[in-house]
């Protein structure tokens, strides 16, 4: 049996958000920061903008662009800094698309109705959507390949479409005689993620897609609105308590103090020592004033940007092109050793 041949090339980290629906407190605390902190220990992140995916499901094309800028505001505003990290829009760089059709001939059907999330999102009608959401895993293992990344920022929902990534790039490799040429992505974990919840629910994560705008903080609420929807978050008549074990049973206080640890950087434990028996009358003002005094530079700044649009245009175009002298040779190797005709 031969020894499986391992990839030896560059360290490089991906990731995106899709561009669909207003940016929130859990996109920034999940997403935002985390790549902040990968920048700032010097990894070579690429961070792109998923409209590719967002297509999946109907988008009004003027809000698609809208959209785009705004997510791109929202690296921006958090601290990403464009001459450190690569910022693109995916649909910017053909080489996503055209690796794409690749894999969806590498991939197998089985691989595909195995994917829980497109059970989850298509629902009762699953032949009413689109054959893009169905195939939407194997454009994010492109997203992944096309620049060879080797470690991927993950969440508990995106563990398995990181697996297929994972496969395909071995069958890909096997099957042309190609080894090492694909690395084996690594799922990326920085400490405890944070996994936001909604305002309104405990056990249901902070959706941009949740009809309730109570649900979550958005990252372009002003103070008086963030105040006022941490004030009506759902909360239960007991006091925080003193130890972990304490929150096991109450969903939304967990939830709130999980949003004051990661906002203040501190562990779930700090904030309880500080806050054990006081009620949600005293803890609320105290949450409700951190949230506002660590988004308030963020909401600035993202309306800055956002009313100068040539500003992030610059941003994308050049994260675009730098995305593209990675990405466009990657794609005529590929080709050569599927056997396209090069010319």
């Amino acid at each position: 049996m031969t020894e499986e041949i391992t990839y030896t090339g560059p360290r490089r980290i991906l990731s995106g958000i899709q561009a669909s629906g207003a940016l929130h407190l859990g996109n920034y605390l999940g997403a935002l920061k985390r790549f902040v902190a990968l920048q700032e220990q010097g990894a070579p992140c690429f961070l792109f903008v998923a409209d590719l995916h967002a297509i999946t499901v109907w988008q009004d094309p003027a809000v698609l662009t809208a959209q785009t800028r705004e997510i791109a505001a929202a690296y921006l505003a958090s601290g990403l800094d464009p001459a450190r990290s690569v910022i693109f829009p995916q649909s910017a760089v053909r080489a996503h698309a055209e690796l794409a059709w690749i894999f969806n001939c590498v991939a197998r059907l089985g691989w595909l109705d195995r994917m829980t999330q497109f059970k989850e999102k298509s629902g009762k009608h699953k032949e009413r959507s689109s054959v893009g959401l169905y195939t939407y895993p194997v454009l994010q293992a492109a997203d992944i390949l096309v620049y060879k990344a080797t470690e991927v920022p993950t969440g508990e929902d995106q563990k398995q479409h990181l697996e297929l990534t994972r496969d395909i790039a071995a069958k890909f490799n096997n099957d042309f005689g190609a080894p090492g040429f694909f690395p084996q992505p690594e799922p990326l974990i920085q400490g405890p993620a944070p996994r936001v919840m909604s305002l309104r629910d405990g056990a249901a994560k902070m959706s941009k897609s949740d009809p309730s705008d109570q649900s979550r903080i958005n990252l372009m609420d002003d103070a008086d609105a963030i105040a006022a929807k941490v004030k009506k978050a759902r909360t239960d008549p007991e006091p925080l308590p003193e130890t972990l074990e304490g929150l096991d049973a109450r969903p939304e206080a967990k939830n709130l103090v999980a949003i004051y640890a990661a906002l203040a950087d501190l562990s779930r434990e700090q904030v309880l020592a500080q806050f054990a028996g006081q009620g949600f009358g005293a803890f609320k003002p105290k949450l409700a004033e951190l949230a506002v005094e660590s988004l308030a530079p963020i909401t600035a700044e993202m309306r800055r940007l956002m009313a100068a649009p040539d500003e992030i245009d610059r941003v994308l175009k050049d994260g675009a092109e730098r995305a593209a002298a990675i990405a466009d040779p990657v794609v005529e190797e590929t080709k050569r050793i599927v056997g396209f005709w090069r010319g």
